[in-house]
């Protein structure tokens, strides 16, 4: 039952919260979708989400369509890769983008959003581990990018989001997630109204909230596994 798989994914985090010593409510669950279809998403709307992240942007698009219903009571988030081509749907359509990448991306979401909807919420998505198959700016990169995208109209610059490559052990997968939150840290010691760690999934999301997260992406804890 979805229910069930929602209500264990919050005693998760209350469990990894009370740990850490941090109020439940210092973290939200974005629930996933990806792969699974708008009657997925309903069932967990039914069972009490309301916040939902997509990685391909056709298929979030089409899901917003299908759920027009529940648009007013659901926050989009996109989370996957937004090329240059797929800006004006997405500042049109969604809440949140978590992975603007570089300045040229952040720049056409300003200029694309509609004046009549609330500021698009950015994150900057940093490729925290160094490797080369993802997609993220160098942790050398991010103060700069960070003050170019602040200035920019029709965008709220929240914070950081990274995908930390996959580790076994506890300590491991704390130490990005460390690396994430002490780059947030930096970020506001120079003046940046940022808030936001968008970090940890159904595999490491204890380890997340140990560091700070303060969103937590989860999506086979709650939808199963895809195909």
């Amino acid at each position: 039952m979805m229910a069930d798989k929602l209500q264990e994914v919050h005693r998760r985090i209350e469990a990894a919260c009370a740990q850490a010593a941090r109020p439940v409510e210092s973290v939200t669950l974005l629930a996933v979708s990806k792969t699974f279809g708008p009657a997925a998403v309903r069932d967990a709307f039914e069972a009490g989400e309301r916040r939902f992240g997509e990685n391909y942007v056709q298929e979030g698009i089409d899901k917003i369509a299908a759920l027009g219903d529940l648009r007013a009571r659901i926050e989009w988030h996109l989370i996957g890769p937004l090329q240059s081509n797929k800006t004006r749907v997405v500042a049109e359509q969604f809440d949140w983008v978590h992975s603007v990448d570089r300045l040229k991306i952040a720049q056409r979401l300003s200029e694309q959003r509609p004046q009549h909807l609330p500021p698009l919420q950015v994150c900057l998505q940093v490729n925290i581990s160094g490797e080369a198959s993802k997609s993220g700016l160098a942790v050398a990169e991010v103060i700069d990018a960070a003050c170019a995208v602040a200035a920019l109209p029709r965008l709220r610059l929240r914070g950081l989001m990274a995908i930390p490559e996959p580790a076994a052990s506890f300590d491991d997968q704390r130490r990005p997630h460390r690396a994430l939150r002490e780059l947030l840290g930096a970020l506001q010691a120079q003046g940046q109204p940022v808030d936001t760690l968008s970090m940890g999934m159904s595999a490491d999301l204890e380890a997340a909230v140990a560091e700070g997260a303060t969103i937590v992406r989860v999506g086979t804890a709650i939808f199963g596994g895809r195909g």
